[in-house]
């Protein structure tokens, strides 16, 4: 019986991680590293829709582009025109007169806390908000433009932690933790 129920267990227990685990769509955007790609792939659980850089960077000053990192990456450097927002402190509240069509981006270091900042956005209704997949690793991994607190232009990135820095690639982005 107790053999039973152990395999019982263990067979549920690996079903709940299949559901929580979705495959990759079809359609998923190019990163510039193969291997951050493989990474990405396994990290995410793509329970929100995905977008790539090049498709963000022509949203810039037309979508809401959130930045869920915490507040020292976010004072680091940003994709221009982000609203911090963070991820242990995220509050949906503070987006609460937005209407709910919305276009809104959410990125972070590579988009696995985006990700869940976008699963909380879309539980509270909001239906065009999308994870920028490789986060702000492949935005300057592309070269594409970062700004720090004040506007100004931006060469490093916070990378979380060294761990983590060696997905950026560009050497041109100096890598903060």
């Amino acid at each position: 019986m107790r053999t039973t129920w152990l395999l019982f267990l263990i067979f549920l227990t690996s079903q709940m991680a299949c559901m929580a685990q979705h495959d990759p769509p079809d359609n998923l955007p190019s990163v510039s590293d193969e291997a951050f790609d493989r990474e990405l792939k396994h990290l995410l659980r793509f329970s929100a829709p995905v977008i790539g850089v090049e498709e963000v960077r022509t949203l810039l000053g037309k979508a809401l582009i959130l930045d869920a990192r915490e507040s020292e990456e976010y004072e680091t450097s940003h994709i221009p025109g982000a609203r911090y927002v963070g991820y242990e402190q995220f509050k949906a509240d503070a987006l609460r007169e937005l209407p709910r069509d919305t276009t809104i981006v959410v990125y972070c270091s590579v988009g696995y806390r985006s990700e869940r900042i976008a699963e909380r956005l879309q539980a509270e209704g909001f239906r065009k908000v999308y994870n920028l997949y490789g986060g702000i690793f492949e935005w300057a991994n592309r070269g594409l433009p970062l700004e720090s607190n004040n506007g100004a232009p931006a060469h490093s990135v916070h990378t979380y932690n060294k761990r983590w820095s060696k997905w950026v690639r560009n050497p041109k982005v100096k890598k903060v933790w």
